[in-house]
């Protein structure tokens, strides 16, 4: 359990560097999201093959069309998201991001039939809140950026591809994070194809980091994540997994010389705070179950 939970939090710490890297690399929210997936696709294929993994989805069609589904919505998130960075800012950006699993909480009782207690009431309450006070400005002049709704949007997309995954849950392990990787390759690939085209022009400085964000943030971080979740406890994956919003704030400050007030400092304690409440309310049932 050690060396899964050492893998586990060096996957968070590195997709909590998303964004600190993506700022080093001088190309389109959309490029460096294409060379993203298509790396770190190719990289997990690689280690699939090398591995002599079986796949098992021809006989799950049900499940693979929602990891279909779920492989889209996260390129679609990840589009949002770097369009975010750009924007507003790497800490505000994963701070709108990680509402995503709120939003999956609230959805819960009509999705999965999970019943909605008061303490993820109180939860998301609390999020809401953090919400208010991390973009309070913007929230009551109805000064709505572009930024903002693309961080708003990476969230709803974010929730989506949860949802979507749940339901292929008999798709495991590699196979699972492989496909998944695939799939948002393609998404993005139509939409530069369609909408942007493939004129691409990298600069010197930007190959290094480009790589580095696919094989090792995207390709080596997703079979770290994928490999060590599954070792184990519940709890233990949704409370460490704050960690990665909390390393990205934190990266974005102390290296990209990001600047969070007081106000916002708060609201991110009521983002991550609720969210953590209602996760914490979720194993109490199970093990009450149990």
């Amino acid at each position: 359990m050690n060396g899964a939970l050492i893998k586990y939090i060096s996957a968070l710490l590195l997709f909590g560097s998303n964004g600190v890297v993506a700022a080093c690399i001088a190309l389109s929210s959309y490029e460096i999201v294409f060379f993203r997936t298509l790396t770190g696709s190719l990289l997990l294929i690689g280690i699939f093959l090398i591995l002599r993994g079986k796949l098992t989805f021809p006989e799950k069609k049900r499940e693979f069309a929602f990891l279909v589904v779920s492989g889209i919505t996260m390129g679609a998130s990840w589009m949002f998201l770097y369009e975010a960075y750009q924007q507003i800012g790497v800490s505000l950006s994963s701070l709108l991001y990680y509402c995503g699993p709120v939003i999956v909480m609230v959805l819960s009782p009509l999705l999965f039939r999970e019943k909605l207690t008061r303490q993820k009431t109180a939860g998301f309450i609390a999020v809401l809140f953090g919400i208010v006070l991390v973009n309070g400005q913007a929230l009551f002049t109805g000064t709505i950026t572009f930024g903002l709704f693309c961080g708003a949007m990476s969230a709803v997309m974010y929730a989506a591809m949860v949802i979507f995954n749940k339901k292929a849950g008999k798709i495991t392990g590699l196979e699972n994070s492989m496909l998944q990787l695939l799939f948002s390759f393609l998404t993005v690939f139509v939409f530069t194809g369609v909408f942007k085209g493939f004129a691409f022009e990298i600069a010197g400085g930007d190959l290094l980091p480009l790589l580095f964000l696919g094989v090792v943030n995207t390709g080596i971080g997703c079979y770290l994540y994928f490999s060590s979740i599954g070792r184990l406890p519940v709890q233990t994956v949704a409370i460490c997994g704050y960690l990665e919003p909390l390393s990205a704030v934190f990266f974005s400050v102390l290296l990209l010389g990001e600047v969070i007030g007081p106000v916002q400092i708060i609201g991110a304690v009521f983002i991550l705070g609720g969210a953590i409440l209602g996760e914490v309310s979720g194993f109490r049932k199970s093990i009450n179950k149990e």
